[in-house]
């Protein structure tokens, strides 16, 4: 059978349309690809190991406890206390806890420590972390909130218990009492229905009062007579000016008996009374429990500290200006009180006793004058230095947003712990903000 044959002029056709087809599609392809969006190559995947979960044992140190026996209760690791000891030696020792302290460790599952937290005290914290395989050791401030407290209180037998038994109340009588302890005896100076007003700051952590800061004022009327004392700062040291801007320090204390010293020395729940008994031409004497501490009432040195007759126990300090004062009777010397020894006021030179000719337990005191006896109660008592002349205006003004502060806040009852959850705005008061700007200009 004969094909049938396909003319020349239709096979060129044929060919070059299959031609074009070809080139159609090559050509095209690209132009395609360039109209078409390009997808984003794909983002590499990377694999985040978790946090391993952690345990906290979280309690306070108890009497006769150590770190270690702590680690062997919890099952912890003694080589990595070890490491803990050698990462805080020049820190804060380890050995160095203290019962009632608080303390937190953070575990794994695998009971290796994480980290080890410690309170030191009420405002540094020991801070223990694991870095890689070993351990860091940090002191951290506490930060705490700033709030300001305005409390008043009435004197019904003493000021300890007018402002509270709590330790923070406790602490605050002592803080007041250190304000005026060159004019008020707040063992025989102070008298029922006494009065006092406090403006201080309160610090919060969490929310919480832990706290007093500061005293920014006081004001106290003792007898019917009204000290008045004002936080201020310059030249980058604190203290307490009266309304005036003078001084409350002074040469001589008001009394050799401290409020401080003899509060902390005895139980402040067994508040032990003081007589002060005047005598003409041979001083006070001081009626108080045997070992109350006795502290010299100014700066000097030692002339005498040994058994002098009738005196038994006698310490006799030199001061300026041809001052001596004497304390006799006493059951025993302070450590370091001899000869020649250098004192500051306010230093402990021994306890109450009944040596010497004594019907009882009390300490006698003189001063004298270029060995003429004075009355220590009426001695011209030289103040510190006042506020500078040129920082007067500063100091004023500080004075009379306190007093300000007098006249329009309410003042609640120290003893009620529901005092401490009514504050004002700390930037209308805040040391802070008064102390700013003298910062910055005392550079």
């Amino acid at each position: 059978m004969n094909r049938r044959r396909i003319p020349k002029q239709k096979k060129i056709l044929r060919l070059c349309f299959l031609i074009v087809l070809i080139s159609v599609f090559l050509l095209g392809r690209p132009l395609i690809n360039l109209l078409r969006k390009k997808a984003p190559p794909p983002a590499p995947v990377s694999v985040v190991a978790e946090a391993p979960e952690l345990k906290s044992i979280s309690s306070s140190i108890e009497e006769g406890e150590t770190l270690f026996s702590i680690f062997i209760k919890h099952g912890l690791r003694v080589e990595e206390l070890l490491a803990m000891k050698k990462a805080s030696a020049e820190i804060h020792p380890l050995r160095n806890l203290r019962p009632g302290k608080s303390y937190n460790i953070n575990v794994d599952e695998n009971n290796f420590i994480n980290s080890f937290s410690y309170g030191i005290d009420d405002d540094t914290i020991l801070k223990i972390e694991r870095v890689e395989n070993d351990f860091r050791a940090q002191k951290l401030l506490v930060t705490y909130e700033k709030r300001i407290l305005t409390i008043n209180g009435s004197i019904e037998d003493n000021l300890i218990s007018a402002i509270g038994m709590e330790r923070e109340q406790y602490l605050l009588a002592l803080q007041v009492a250190d304000i005026f302890a060159w004019d008020i005896d707040f063992y025989t100076d102070l008298r029922k229905g006494d009065t006092f007003r406090v403006i201080a700051e309160g610090l919060y952590l969490n929310g919480k009062f832990r706290k007093y800061g500061r005293v920014l004022s006081v004001e106290f009327i003792n007898n019917n007579q009204k000290f008045a004392a004002y936080l201020y700062e310059h030249s980058g040291k604190a203290d307490y000016y009266d309304a005036a801007g003078n001084s409350l320090r002074k040469a001589f204390l008001k009394a050799p008996l401290s409020f401080r010293r003899i509060s902390s020395h005895f139980s402040k729940r067994r508040f032990h009374p003081i007589l002060r008994i005047y005598r003409p031409h041979h001083g006070i004497d001081y009626v108080a429990p045997t070992g109350t501490p006795v502290s010299t009432v100014g700066e000097g040195r030692v002339s005498f500290a040994s058994r002098k007759g009738a005196y038994g126990n006698l310490v006799i300090v030199n001061h300026p200006n041809g001052y001596r004062t004497y304390y006799g009777h006493l059951s025993r010397f302070a450590r370091g009180i001899r000869r020649g020894a250098q004192v500051k006021q306010g230093d402990l030179i021994g306890y109450v006793g009944a040596t010497g000719l004594a019907t009882g337990p009390h300490l006698h005191y003189e001063m004298r004058q270029s060995n003429t006896p004075i009355n220590p109660l009426r001695v011209r008592n030289v103040a510190g230095d006042p506020v500078p002349k040129e920082r007067l205006g500063e100091f004023r003004r500080l004075a009379s947003t306190l007093d300000r502060v007098y006249e329009a806040a309410i003042f609640y009852d120290a003893r009620h712990p529901e005092s401490r959850k009514f504050c004002l705005a700390p930037e209308l008061i805040d040391g802070d903000v008064f102390y700013s700007e003298i910062k910055k200009r005392d550079g």
